[in-house]
């Protein structure tokens, strides 16, 4: 396959999401009829609209001036207008880079996107308003599209894990280590976007690239800030002071959710796909998670994970089961005793050969292996 951006290479070719895609289609079509414009700015792309044709066309969020709009509007086209006052665009057409959600880091956590996107959640959730509700479904669909077009025909394996695992603790460099190896091995790593084990796995995939030792000299760097709390913009600046040091990672995605606006999304994934609705967004990530998932040790979360994959599997409703892998027996035989009755679930079924439980981390990448992962 072609060079490309993920997502010029692999989206609809009937939709447009940039600036580059909208000036190559007016000038290779000679037409946008019938085309789908998501949250481009077209203010000066004024001449383009007046003079190519428009019909049936959808303009989601896009910024364009009063003549071209009402010309748009005359050959027929629909047109969402940008919403004023927004944190957020909900038509955007691509996922979230950290830089993107942490700008205004520098003044404190509380005056970037992702804060101010949490605190306008926060107020509208309790306003009850029909708007506001509508604009988060419209954004979480933009975003499942973005993602769908990122992934396709990448094998994604997730890794599930608690947000309590702290930076600097052996726990957490193994998390790290397996991400890495993850990535190295051809997967695309997708965590739930979160602090603890979910920013380990994404650390690793993004020092796969390098040599072994910079991961090590990024677990001390990072063991200055071991939690979010008391600081969140201590525990993200330790993260960016990383991705300075060494700018340029590998490729790993992370979805997580604005509904545990606690807990803010980690800097390592190159690709956030964060959510309003946690539903939305536990469901996707477990079923976009194609070459099997990795259960580090977690509590209700990860467990609740754990079942709503094994469900799929149980019944194929995604076709055949794809694997499943537990680390530390104790965790999950005796603390949270998960393993027993996923194994009962299992038994006589075609899921029963894609499930592992493992004592090690360092084990979990040969079981996906040996379950067809």
């Amino acid at each position: 396959m072609q060079t490309m951006p993920a997502h010029a290479a692999h989206h609809n070719d009937r939709e447009i999401e940039s600036l580059d895609e909208f000036d190559a289609t007016v000038s290779a079509r000679g037409t946008l009829a019938g085309f789908r414009v998501q949250a481009v700015d077209l203010t000066d792309r004024t001449r383009e609209l007046l003079a190519t044709d428009t019909a049936g066309a959808v303009f989601l969020g896009c910024r364009m001036r009063q003549d071209a709009a009402a010309k748009v509007h005359a050959d027929g086209a629909m047109v969402f207008p940008p919403v004023p006052h927004l944190p957020f665009d909900p038509y955007r057409g691509l996922l979230y880079s950290p830089d993107e959600l942490f700008a205004g880091l520098g003044k404190g956590y509380e005056e970037t996107l992702d804060a101010r996107a949490y605190a306008w959640f926060q107020q509208t959730k309790a306003d009850g308003d029909i708007l506001a509700s509508m604009l988060r479904s419209i954004h979480d669909d933009a975003v499942s599209d973005a993602l769908d077009e990122l992934l396709r025909g990448t094998r994604v394996v997730g890794v599930m894990g608690g947000h309590a695992m702290g930076r600097g603790t052996e726990a957490y460099a193994g998390a790290a280590r397996l991400g890495r190896e993850l990535t190295r091995a051809g997967l695309t790593v997708a965590t739930g976007g979160g602090p603890g084990a979910m920013e380990a796995a994404n650390l690793g995939a993004y020092a796969a690239p390098f040599d072994d030792e910079i991961l090590t000299e990024a677990l001390q760097l990072l063991a200055k800030a071991p939690k979010f709390t008391p600081s969140i913009t201590d525990w993200a600046a330790a993260a960016f002071e990383v991705r300075t040091r060494w700018p340029r990672g590998g490729v790993s995605v992370g979805i997580p959710t604005w509904f545990y606006g606690h807990e803010p999304p980690n800097p390592f994934a190159s690709h956030i796909a964060k959510y309003f609705a946690n539903a939305t967004r536990e469901d996707g990530l477990l079923a976009r998670s194609t070459a099997g998932v990795v259960f580090l040790p977690g509590a209700a979360g990860t467990v609740q994970e754990i079942f709503d994959n094994a469900t799929p599997n149980y019944y194929e409703s995604r076709g055949e089961p794809t694997p499943m892998v537990l680390v530390d027996r104790a965790h999950w035989t005796e603390k949270l005793p998960t393993w027993p009755l996923l194994r009962s679930l299992a038994r006589e079924r075609s899921m029963e050969s894609r499930i592992a439980l493992v004592d090690r981390i360092e084990e979990a990448p040969q079981a996906l292996k040996r379950l067809g992962g």
